[in-house]
């Protein structure tokens, strides 16, 4: 039998670490089932918002508090005037349209002021490159400003990441979607901007802006990454066992 009480402290300290690695690997595991539990909600929430009618767009009364990632693809309803010239470009690059026009361009945001007060910066759609004098020159703009009532998106914002640029003030020229950053560049009455954006549909087939290019994706990898996590449990657990006899059988011949 082997003997493993004639193990040296050094050895159990190993066996105690090599124990608690494994137990951090099945919390981590556990942690990415809750988190794929969640995910999956979540892409159930949205799937079942998608599919519903515009609901009135939330007031400027709720904007303090408001919890985007609940409203998330919700589909809403606003009446109110677009600002036309206070018009601002997004720089992005559309791989995978729904429309005709794609690569390298600019989504269009224009301020919308509700009836009610307050603005919703609207997506209205992507141009290319070429075009994105014609979007802040008023060649892609509607009539004259009049109150009209639009329904499309409810975006949360698009956060700046550390390498993201500063805005080019000059050219109206963003680079995320994010409405805090964007209330910067547009006249000061039109406060407050909602913490929100709104994507517009399709205007119809080559009409730019070209609206309706929402992707709805959410990456769902944590079935593989708990996987992932047990398994290095497994094979650490094997491995402590196999170190552990062939340790004690090393022991006992040295006795």
């Amino acid at each position: 039998m082997i003997a493993l009480g004639r193990l040296r402290w050094g050895d159990w300290v190993f066996t105690v670490l090599m124990l608690a690695l494994c137990a951090a690997c099945i919390f981590l595991g556990s942690w990415q089932m809750e988190r794929l539990a969640e995910k999956e909600a979540l892409i159930a929430a949205v799937d079942q918002r998608l599919g519903s009618s515009p609901i009135p767009v939330p007031g400027v009364a709720t904007w303090g508090l408001l919890d985007t990632g609940n409203l998330v693809y919700q589909p809403v309803e606003m009446t109110g005037t677009y600002r036309y010239t206070q018009t601002l470009t997004v720089f992005t690059s559309l791989a995978d349209p729904k429309g005709q026009y794609s690569g390298p361009g600019y989504w269009v945001l224009t301020p919308f002021e509700l009836v009610g007060g307050g603005a919703v910066f609207i997506n209205r759609g992507f141009v290319p490159q070429d075009m994105q004098r014609a979007a802040l020159d008023g060649d892609l703009h509607g009539d004259d400003p009049v109150t009209v009532t639009i329904s499309g998106l409810l975006r949360s914002p698009e956060p700046a990441g550390m390498m993201t640029p500063e805005p080019d003030m000059s050219n109206r020229i963003e680079w995320v979607r994010d409405p805090q950053r964007l209330a910067a560049m547009v006249d000061p009455a039109l406060a407050p901007i909602a913490p929100f954006y709104v994507d517009l549909p399709s205007q119809g087939e080559g009409v730019l802006p070209q609206g309706g290019e929402t992707v709805v994706s959410f990456p769902n990898n944590h079935f593989g990454y708990a996987l992932t996590w047990y398994g290095f449990a497994i094979v650490g657990v094997v491995m402590l066992g196999f170190w552990l006899w062939h340790r004690a059988r090393r022991i006992e011949s040295e006795a």
